[in-house]
């Protein structure tokens, strides 16, 4: 991607172990991002819910600058299919940290 995108984190007040991962990664390698939580926030719990088919946290997106939704729309997953480590092109859902750092060098956003 050319133009510059900002990184935001669709996660919830109450970490799990992916976000756990996500933060440590984008803290330790100096990578800028917003988190938006779904436990406080109908909106994006329904968008979550809408992209992954489930309430899969962290799901990381990819926007324009000030944005909540994707820049592009996410590759589809099958139907009941996880999204655990799915680099869906726009959007990752609960990576590892060799996901994490794959998809964030794709997209240009490790500095």
């Amino acid at each position: 991607m050319s133009r510059p995108y900002e990184l935001v984190m669709y996660s919830r007040t109450t970490p799990c172990a992916y976000v756990t991962i996500a933060r440590g990664v984008l803290t330790k390698r100096g990578v800028p991002y917003r988190e938006l939580f779904i436990d406080e926030q109908d909106t994006y719990r329904q968008r979550v819910l809408d992209w992954t088919g489930f309430l899969s946290v962290p799901t990381l997106i990819v926007v324009e600058p000030g944005g909540e939704l994707p820049v592009e729309p996410p590759t589809l997953l099958p139907k009941g299919a996880s999204p655990r480590g799915v680099n869906r092109g726009s959007m990752i859902t609960e990576a590892t940290e060799p996901e994490l750092v794959a998809w964030l060098t794709q997209h240009g956003l490790l500095p």
